[in-house]
């Protein structure tokens, strides 16, 4: 007896894939920056790397949005985010990073294999607790979610490179990045909560203050493209450790919550009243 088929959606299948490339090319850009002395294969890496992170944001979106969230997108999506969050950013640090650290000997290697693994069980973890209930929508990640790990990796290691004026070796400063690998580690596998973001769409309502804001802030982040992603990132990497403390109030405004909650501009229907029969009246059809 055949198995039945599972549904594959054109779009977001294509963002998706759009992330597996990305990653792809970030791994050929790193072996590939081992062979000389410049940088411009890692930066090359790097921004294969945040592209990825934006198909990864993009498929989500565009599967929500026609309803065609599926079984195998999600497993597709997790196999692509292990090559782009996990192999490609392990890599990246490993070659600039750990394998310089000699003493004590291997401890570089088990740092980027750390990261990877615990990576892995994150996605595995949250493929599990979403199949476990194909309804639930949370708006919340469990555990820093392996997207915005790889987004701090890659968008600090951008800064380093940029503050270093392109040279491999950025100073002492590259060995945070071992410890920030640590500490993403846990991370992923805590349990933290960060804001998914699942409810901004296109009924997502602001206030013109707000929506200048928003278009001022990314504009600038294209402008100084060398720094800000590193500012968005570590902003939200910092947020999930200080959201315990945070008020609720607040957590609605920064997360967006409360749209769903809002009703539609247009009008709701009212209810049909239903004539109440007259006890006395001399309708036939009353009497039947």
């Amino acid at each position: 007896m055949l198995e039945r088929e599972p549904r594959i959606y054109v779009l977001p299948t294509m963002m998706t894939a759009g992330n597996i490339l990305s990653g792809f090319v970030a791994i050929l850009q790193i072996f590939k920056g081992r062979e000389g002395a410049i940088t411009e294969h890692y930066y090359w890496a790097i921004i294969a790397i945040l592209a990825a992170c934006l198909f990864d944001v993009l498929d989500g979106r565009v599967a929500r949005l026609g309803g065609q969230e599926s079984p195998f997108g999600r497993e597709l999506d997790s196999i692509a985010d292990i090559v782009s969050f996990g192999v490609a950013p392990a890599l990246l640090v490993h070659d600039i990073v750990l394998s310089s650290i000699e003493k004590p000997a291997g401890l570089g290697w088990l740092i980027a294999c750390a990261y990877l693994v615990c990576g892995a069980m994150r996605l595995a973890r949250f493929n599990c607790i979403a199949a476990s209930d194909d309804k639930t929508n949370s708006k919340h990640f469990r555990g820093c979610p392996i997207p915005a790990a790889a987004g701090v990796i890659a968008s600090l290691t951008l800064l380093m490179l940029w503050l270093d004026e392109g040279s491999k070796e950025i100073g002492q400063w590259k060995y945070g990045l071992a410890v920030l690998m640590v500490l993403l580690s846990w991370l992923m596998m805590s349990d933290l909560e960060y804001p998914s973001f699942k409810s901004i769409n296109w009924r997502t309502r602001r206030s013109p203050v707000w929506v200048i804001i928003s278009i001022i802030v990314v504009a600038f982040a294209v402008r100084n493209w060398q720094w800000m992603p590193s500012v968005l990132f570590v902003s939200y990497l910092l947020y999930g450790l200080v959201r315990p403390w945070v008020s609720r109030r607040w957590r609605r405004e920064i997360e967006i919550e409360y749209e769903a909650a809002d009703t539609p501009d247009d009008p709701i229907p009212m209810e049909t009243e239903i004539p109440k029969k007259d006890e006395g009246s001399n309708d036939p059809a009353s009497q039947i």
